[in-house]
């Protein structure tokens, strides 16, 4: 790595500012910016920076990566935040919309159409199936089949094992296809996942499908299917320990090398 340390002339007298540029590996070319107190303080972004200098220095107009104040930024800050329509200091909501790719077809269905007056014997008709029902695409599952997670250096991620016990339902079904399934139904609903407890659904799915199951056959969750799954989130845990100890230990050797390093020059 090839390192860049220069006065900064935004912040108050003694600070620098530090360019780290990677020469080798996946994210080669690219850079990390750190910035140094007069004491030898490191700090490594830009909410450090502020809670360090507290009411001292104004940083809103502060650039990290660049060193420099720029006011024209922090004007269309505002107006983004001004002309935001999910700004939530103004009421608004983000988009937290999760809905899966099922394709919304049109209705065939005849809707009753309600003439609304002042009469006092006026009625409005509904359709309360219709308002709790909508058409979904059978099988609509399949089209997530071929989509696979990758991490950040684009190598696909492992799937996971099902259980032996699930039994997938429905023409050139997959484990990746029940997998989403399955998922898909956890996300959803709220409503217990049991599988297609009806014996005719295997025979012909197109006809007696329970659409609200996943596509597989009935099964039954046991205690020791439960302490399966315990164990395998306590493993899990201690792991996340244990990596989070060692990622800290590692974190507080380096900064106590680099404050080293900057007494000795």
């Amino acid at each position: 790595m090839e390192r860049k340390r220069t006065d900064c002339p935004a912040l108050p007298p003694g600070w620098k500012k530090e360019e780290v540029i990677r020469k080798s590996g996946l994210s080669a070319g690219k850079s990390d910016v750190y910035y140094y107190s007069p004491t030898g303080k490191k700090f490594r972004s830009k909410p450090q920076l502020a809670r360090y200098l507290g009411n001292a220095v104004d940083l809103g107009c502060f650039d990290f990566r660049t060193g420099k104040m720029m006011p024209g930024k922090l004007q269309k800050n505002k107006q983004k935040l001004r002309h935001d329509p999910f700004n939530l200091s103004k009421g608004g909501k983000p988009d937290l919309n999760t809905a899966l790719p099922i394709r919304q077809t049109a209705s065939i269905f005849k809707q009753p159409v309600t003439k609304v007056t002042s009469h006092p014997g006026n009625k409005v008709k509904t359709d309360l199936q219709r308002a709790t029902e909508q058409p979904r695409q059978l099988f609509w599952e399949k089209r997530l089949k071929g989509l696979r997670s990758s991490d950040v250096t684009e190598e696909v991620l492992r799937t996971m094992d099902l259980p032996k016990g699930l039994q997938s339902v429905g023409p050139d079904s997959s484990d990746d296809t029940l997998l989403s399934a399955i998922a898909s139904a956890l996300h959803m609903s709220s409503a217990p996942i049991t599988g297609q407890t009806s014996v005719a659904a295997e025979k012909n799915p197109a006809i007696w499908l329970n659409t609200s199951q996943p596509l597989c056959k009935a099964f039954t969750v046991t205690d020791e299917h439960i302490r399966e799954q315990e164990m395998k989130v306590y493993q899990a845990r201690r792991s996340l320990e244990e990596a989070l100890m060692a990622d800290g230990l590692a974190r507080a050797n380096e900064n106590t090398r680099e404050l080293l390093e900057g007494k000795a020059a």
